[in-house]
């Protein structure tokens, strides 16, 4: 059915949640957008400490705005991309006048990563009605607590992955074996072992690189800042081969990234772990590692045999397509979810009202 929803989150370009909210849009909802980005200090080193601690006249400016447009917009349901700014009042105010309210978190509130800025949300998220769910690891915790979920799969945007012109081949493409990514975890030594112990020719994209690499490293690797949209699929597209690495501090089962490179028929080599497995078929689909020398070696294989490796990035578009590893499909579960729940709540009020 077509709902009215209230979409709270960053919507920004190269945002994810840009990503989801052009989805709903595909799916024929009536689409409110209530843009986060528009909170914010020019001083970022303000937006730093409100993020670790949420609470001052930003805050509380941007929960007066959500309980105005709740009130003049009247959604049916209030889709909330990663709360980190809200309170139990507004939360329980929203459900007063009647949304549904749903919580989409790609991240781990209740991990050992422990990354802060969740100090607002561990006081609401036990009053929200349903929650997406990614790792294994939460679906025991949100059962204990009695809390309705949906066990979702990470997806990518069909309008920004997708694969390269016909006729691309290894001659568009001037990258040997890209990372783009954030250095999270033992990655950099996994990436300055791959080129300096093996003489793999990496290439490093991403944020906060700079702070880790030393100048000397600085100067002899290939690497670059924070790559968006476009420019991240034609990164993937100039790639011949494609790493992707689980965050085990944040309780990853999979990597989200895995699922873009994918969709862009980019050569997937990823670390490998039982759901990795399970979204696609080893050496037919996408290729896995578990230690750095079966990386290497897997790295020189295929890239002397590209068509073997274009044959495995073709089958692998072919299965995020076919398995629904795109927004569309798993955002339309949620609605679906989401409007049982409303219904429920729905024939609850009535029997309520039913006299005795």
């Amino acid at each position: 059915m077509k709902r009215r929803v209230l979409y709270v989150g960053y919507l920004r370009s190269g945002q994810t949640s840009v990503y989801r909210f052009r989805a709903l849009q595909r799916l024929q909802q009536d689409l409110i957008p209530f843009d986060l980005a528009k909170y914010s200090y020019k001083w970022n080193k303000l937006n730093i400490l409100t993020w670790r601690f949420p609470v001052g006249p930003l805050i509380a400016g941007v929960n007066a705005d959500l309980i105005t447009a709740v009130l003049e917009e009247k959604p049916d349901i209030v889709w909330f991309d990663k709360p980190l700014q809200f309170t139990p009042s507004t939360i329980r105010r929203v459900k007063e006048l009647g949304a549904i309210t749903v919580c989409f978190n790609q991240d781990n509130p209740f991990g050992p990563r422990n990354d802060g800025g969740w100090h607002q949300f561990y006081k609401i998220y036990r009053m929200l009605d349903l929650h997406c769910l990614f790792r294994n690891a939460d679906i025991q915790r949100y059962q204990e607590w009695g809390l309705n979920y949906i066990k979702i799969q990470l997806s990518y945007d069909p309008r920004e992955h997708f694969p390269p012109p016909a006729g691309w081949s290894d001659a568009d493409r001037n990258r040997e074996v890209s990372y783009i990514g954030s250095p999270h975890e033992n990655r950099p030594q996994f990436l300055r072992s791959l080129i300096e112990s093996f003489d793999i020719p990496v290439s490093i994209s991403g944020p906060r690189w700079d702070r880790v690499l030393s100048k000397d490293e600085r100067g002899r690797y290939k690497w670059c800042g924070m790559l968006r949209d476009a420019e991240y699929r034609e990164t993937l597209w100039r790639s011949k081969i494609n790493l992707a690495f689980i965050t085990h501090l944040n309780e990853e089962d999979v990597v989200h990234k895995s699922f873009e490179i994918a969709a862009c028929r980019g050569f997937l080599l990823a670390e490998r772990s039982p759901e990795h497995q399970r979204c696609f078929q080893e050496g037919k689909e996408a290729e896995f590692f578990s230690s750095i020398e079966e990386c290497a070696d897997k790295i020189r294989y295929y890239l002397d045999h590209p068509a073997e490796r274009e044959e495995i990035a073709a089958s692998g578009c072919e299965r995020a397509k076919l398995s629904g590893y795109d927004n569309d499909t798993q955002l339309s579960r949620v609605l679906c979810r989401a409007q049982e729940i409303e219904m429920l709540r729905g024939q609850e009020q009535h029997s309520a009202a039913e006299p005795t």
